[in-house]
Order: C-alpha cells, then structure tokens, then sequence
C-alpha cells in the first residue's frame, strides 16, 4: 500500500498577527494523509478515517503519492532563524 497527503486549494490561512498591513498567504490546506492500493482507495479510507471532513465545506482535494520513508526526510525551518 503506498501513502497520499491530501490537499485542497480551497480556505486561506490568517497570520498569528491578524491585525498586520501584509494580506494573508494563499496556501494549500492539508485535508489529511492516508493509504491505499490507489488513490481512490486511500481517498475512500481517508474519508473512513476523518469522517469529520464530510461536515466541512471543502469539496476538491488532490494528493500526491509520498515516497517510502517520507517521515524521516522532514527538516524544519524558521524565518525567523536565517541570517
């Protein structure tokens, strides 16, 4: 069975300082991760496991097949770090 992340174009995300002059990024927002012979099957499951996401208004998700051993490749970042 291969892994998904599934996202959605849809919603937009605020700032931690809401009351800031720079408008808000337009991002992707992650639905979930699941897995699945296909990718309709790990779809049909994601929804089996997130049932709450049936209550939402999002409604056009896409995913990408993560490779195998995607969660020890994470690195993180600050921007508040660089230099």
């Amino acid at each position: 069975m291969a892994s998904y992340i599934f996202l959605t174009t849809e919603g937009y995300t605020f700032q931690p300082d809401a009351d800031s002059k720079v408008p808000d990024i337009e991002n992707l927002q992650v639905m979930g991760f699941s897995a699945g012979g296909t990718e309709d099957q790990a779809f049909r499951n994601l929804l089996e496991e997130c049932p709450y996401l049936a209550g939402t208004t999002f409604d056009e998700f896409f995913c990408y097949r993560l490779s195998q051993g995607y969660e020890r490749t994470r690195r993180d970042f600050s921007l508040r770090g660089q230099s």
